[in-house]
């Protein structure tokens, strides 16, 4: 099963982020038919469905393509991609003239996000790459 292997690495990269994407969206749908909430949707999710998965997927592929693997756990490579997101989604943030986290937060927040990222990562992530073929 040696054919398309980047096309397989996208696809195992984007599931894992479409369907967490998939149900934070139900969330908020609930969130503002239930309880009235009033963000505004359209604007805070919009940077999230379109650019998080595709980048996940991209990501894989990177990964999937680079010589440095055997070094570089799919752990380790997956923590490192907050570091594209967390400074992008401040900067829509910015964009959009919201305000949901500040840059310090943004900071706090970073170790516990790249931990988490790790953890899928290296298990999920890994896990979708050996289904596919790719490990």
């Amino acid at each position: 099963m040696n054919r398309h292997p980047y096309l397989r690495a996208y696809m195992a990269g984007v599931l894992v982020p479409t369907l967490f994407l998939l149900l934070v969206l139900a969330g908020f749908v609930a969130g503002r038919l239930a309880y009235g909430i009033s963000t505004p949707i359209e604007q805070m999710i919009v940077f999230p469905m379109a650019v998080v998965p595709n980048l996940w997927g991209l990501w894989n592929t990177l990964y999937v393509a680079m010589v440095l693997k055997q070094r570089l756990g799919l752990g380790l490579w997956g923590a490192l991609l907050p570091a594209l997101l967390v400074p992008a989604g401040l900067g829509l943030e910015q964009f959009l003239e919201l305000s949901l986290f500040t840059p310090l937060e943004a900071l706090a927040a970073f170790p516990l996000i790249a931990a988490l990222y790790y953890l899928i990562w290296k298990h999920v992530v890994s896990f979708l790459n050996r289904i596919v073929g790719l490990s």
